[in-house]
């Protein structure tokens, strides 16, 4: 029996940018060894898992390497599919059972917006070796509940210049290191580059967890009730952020790119 997979690039409206996820929806329960072995076959950031449930989908994420507990761009990716491809009508919120509890998404126009977790930073000292390992000096570092390391640079230059040691980047403890600063472009509010060497990403394209961390810091220093973001990888991807008591609300758009079949199950 084939299944059908189904690449989408999230936080983006146009194909090859933003950041590619595989989406697969079961109709059936499958090990957690066959979904890992997928994922490692797709060698995406992520491949997420859809089962439907009475009141919604449940939705695992994994990387080439490991099971993650929260994934915003293959979140987006998994809405996006479930409404282009005729699981849900477009006029029904999409609620995920996930191992960060539930999310839902709904659509807003052409744009898809998450319900997410908030997960500021608190300050504190910077891990020995990451501003070394990162190539960079850090004006704030704060640690996040995901096992993200915040770290505000003095301008947008830097952050897109970054040329990090993934080698030492991977021995230092932390789940993921976010470098962020204040746009110089009008079209955006901030801008982030992610680095996960540690979870086989050198570097992730978009990153929706990372923005559970950058909406409450960015929104806590800028007189704004909404945020534009922009992580800069060689890829690229627009993120719009707001929240709303502990929730953040990450908004962005996907395209699909290819869609095949898994054979030989």
């Amino acid at each position: 029996m084939a299944l059908t997979i189904t690449q989408v690039d999230a936080f983006t409206d146009q194909p090859f940018a933003g950041n590619p996820a595989a989406v697969c929806v079961l109709s059936t329960p499958h090990p957690d060894q066959w979904m890992q072995a997928v994922a490692r076959e797709m060698n995406l950031s992520e491949t997420a898992f859809l089962m439907r449930q009475a009141d919604g989908f449940s939705l695992r994420w994994f990387t080439p390497t490991v099971e993650v507990d929260l994934c915003g761009h293959a979140t987006l990716a998994s809405a996006h599919v479930l409404w282009s491809e005729g699981h849900l009508p477009l006029d029904q919120p999409a609620r995920f059972h996930t191992r960060s509890g539930i999310l839902t998404a709904q659509r807003q126009d052409d744009w898809i917006e998450l319900d997410f977790p908030a997960d500021p930073p608190m300050e504190t000292a910077i891990p020995i070796g990451l501003e070394e390992a990162l190539g960079a000096t850090a004006q704030y570092g704060g640690q996040a509940q995901l096992g993200y390391f915040v770290i505000e640079v003095e301008s947008e230059a830097l952050v897109r210049g970054l040329q990090p040691n993934f080698t030492e980047l991977a021995a230092i403890p932390v789940k993921g290191a976010i470098v962020t600063s204040l746009s110089q472009s009008p079209d955006y509010d901030f801008v982030s580059r992610f680095f996960a060497p540690r979870f086989g990403i050198n570097e992730d394209p978009v990153t929706g967890s990372a923005h559970c961390c950058l909406a409450p810091f960015w929104l806590s220093r800028l007189p704004k009730a909404e945020l534009i973001g922009y992580q800069a990888s060689d890829r690229g991807g627009v993120v719009k952020v707001r929240c709303q008591d502990q929730r953040v609300f990450l908004a962005g758009q996907a395209v699909t790119v290819l869609q095949g079949e898994l054979v030989g199950l």
